[in-house]
């Protein structure tokens, strides 16, 4: 990624072609296929002027029911895992670390615990939203021990994906929080949806993120999708901002 591109990610003269939004049936599969098949799709966020948000997801996990003792449904259903029990396609977000949210979409049948916790990903529209928004959360908080705001802002000059490569970084990016959890994403009114887009290759596996204190075969079992990083820049075309 270069300047000239981030500058073409965030041109208002952007002309993105309507793309049809994914819909029940979609997120109401076995989990892994649902995490494989989002992984290229675009989340898009609305904001309250109508102002797109989206990005193409290149980083996911899977989490899957009870049995899962990295899932959060392994200690029962309780007030902060709800939304996960189902149905499929709506939001499940959650508070973590005593700072961050996190963005996770709902899958399989309703009394399945199951969900998609979104990693990465690469922006699309409204990047500069999105850099202000980061910008603003780390002037407020300057975390000990973190990189200054400013240089995550270099970086991101030559990756936009900066903005958004981690899970608390997408909820702080697109304005999410405790007011998106059970958001209906496949409402025809849905301010926050997934619109279908090409099927992607050169995807790995390996395992998830952060499950230390978590037994095997659990830590270890590669429910963790993403996208080769050398692919990024053949996802978001200049063509296709022209």
């Amino acid at each position: 990624m270069n300047e000239r591109l981030l500058r073409t990610l965030d041109s208002n003269l952007c002309r993105l072609s309507s793309s049809p939004r994914l819909d029940r049936r979609d997120f109401d599969r076995a989990t892994l296929e649902v995490c494989r098949g989002l992984l290229g799709q675009r989340l898009v966020k609305l904001e309250p002027d109508g102002t797109r948000l989206s990005g193409l997801i290149v980083e996911a996990e899977a989490y899957i029911g009870q049995e899962d003792k990295g899932c959060h449904a392994s200690a029962g259903l309780t007030p902060r895992n709800e939304s996960m029990w189902g149905p499929p396609g709506y939001a499940y977000v959650y508070f973590t670390y005593g700072m961050h949210w996190m963005l996770n979409l709902v899958t399989e049948g309703a009394g399945r615990p199951a969900a998609v916790l979104l990693r990465t990903l690469l922006p699309v529209e409204g990047v500069s939203k999105m850099q202000e928004r980061r910008t603003a959360w780390r002037r407020a908080r300057r975390v000990h021990g973190s990189a200054p705001w400013e240089n995550e802002t270099k970086r991101a000059a030559g990756n936009p994906a900066q903005f958004t490569d981690g899970p608390a970084k997408i909820c702080q990016a697109l304005g999410i929080d405790r007011n998106w959890n059970g958001h209906d994403l496949c409402s025809p009114d849905s301010r926050l949806f997934v619109e279908k887009q090409p099927a992607l290759r050169g995807v790995t596996t390996g395992p998830r993120v952060g499950l230390n204190s978590v037994p095997e075969p659990w830590k270890s079992i590669p429910w963790r999708f993403r996208v080769d990083r050398g692919l990024y820049a053949e996802l978001v075309t200049e063509e296709e901002f022209a």
